[in-house]
């Protein structure tokens, strides 16, 4: 728990490199001695692999960096069950029960086992989990330690962060005719892609298009915008054969077709859906291990995005498991303590289990 607290107190942030590499740091500490260290930088985002020799069985994925929070919430509070405090469900505590649980059991195992922690995931981890994937990091089969409370995620959403422009002609407000309104070609064509992707009355498993910004640099009422944009974040599932498995230019095209030849089409970042094998040996080992210890180990599926999506895309079955809580990138975040001895108790069963 000390070593917990001590890692939420430090805001290890995008924008603050040297809080990333103390959380790095520290969490390396924890494991100790004793097993190979393999450091990694990528867009100034440092990340490791820690492993015993030969290529993993098993590699226990953990990102340490967390969303930006209030000076409070680095000031870690314990109320009953609940630790609050930024990143402590997403996913510092997961971080720190797969660190141990690396250290207490990777010597006993006859099979190689790996612990890779990342510094972006927040950010999109093509800097962390991304970048080892491209040099070569594998494994047979990976845990993402993202808050499930103990269930299996084995389906996610994939993500496209698009960029609309467009360009028109400015003229005197009083005389619009005269010009043409780059922001209402904008509108028009945002408005296109959400009656395409309407935003669902309840949970649907749908492609979903989040305007998250319509902007301008016009400042002034009684001037025709000559120029606009909007930021739109798609999140797309496995099915969608609009996105998944579609290069950039694919998607673009696409999108283009939806808003219409006004509008330029960029995309900034996309990463693909994730999938993992749900009838595999190791997903059905780890629903009876989560069992075992008094859960479920339902299957889930997420909307949101995690890095198992780098090695769903190289073959590799990833799946997201992880402990209880609520309040992930809210002001109210918080881990169920209560969740934390089972769910260490379920992974150290499920490496015990595929010795067997």
């Amino acid at each position: 728990m000390d070593d917990l607290i001590e890692l939420l107190a430090i805001p290890s942030t995008a924008d603050r490199p040297d809080d990333l590499r103390r959380a790095l740091d520290l969490v390396l500490a924890l494991v100790g001695p004793g097993f190979e260290v393999r450091r990694f930088t990528s867009g100034g985002k440092p990340s490791a692999l820690v492993s015993t020799p030969g290529h993993p069985r098993v590699i226990l994925n953990a990102h340490l960096d967390v969303v930006p929070g209030s000076p409070a919430q680095f000031k870690p509070e314990i109320n009953g069950h609940r630790l609050y405090g930024r990143g402590a469900h997403d996913m510092k505590a997961a971080a720190v029960a797969m660190a141990t649980v690396f250290r207490d059991v990777a010597p006993l195992l006859p099979y190689p086992i790996a612990l890779q922690l990342v510094t972006d995931e927040e950010v999109g981890g093509f800097d962390g989990t991304g970048h080892q994937v491209a040099q070569g990091v594998r494994g047979d089969f990976v845990i993402i330690g993202e808050q499930s409370d103990l269930r299996i995620v084995a389906e996610s959403k994939g993500i496209a962060r698009v960029r609309l422009t467009a360009t028109g002609r400015t003229a005197h407000a009083a005389y619009p005719w005269l010009g043409s309104n780059a922001l209402l070609t904008v509108m028009s064509a945002v408005q296109r892609l959400v009656d395409r992707y309407p935003v669902p009355a309840s949970e649907q498993w749908v492609t979903t298009v989040n305007v998250a910004r319509v902007d301008t640099p016009n400042t002034t009422a009684n001037v025709v915008p000559h120029a606009a944009g909007a930021l739109l974040d798609i999140r797309f599932p496995p099915s969608d054969r609009d996105f998944a498995g579609r290069t950039h230019q694919q998607i673009a095209d696409h999108l283009r077709s939806v808003t219409g030849l006004g509008v330029r089409v960029r995309l900034d970042a996309l990463g693909a859906p994730h999938w993992a094998d749900p009838g595999c040996a190791e997903v059905r080992l780890l629903q009876t291990a989560a069992q075992d210890a008094g859960y479920t180990g339902a299957l889930l599926r997420k909307h949101g995005a995690a890095d198992g999506r780098f090695y769903s895309a190289a073959g590799v079955n990833a799946v997201i498991f992880g402990p209880g809580g609520d309040g992930q990138h809210g002001p109210e975040e918080y881990v169920d303590l209560r969740t934390l001895p089972p769910y260490r108790e379920a992974l150290t069963s499920f490496l015990l289990s595929l010795a067997g």
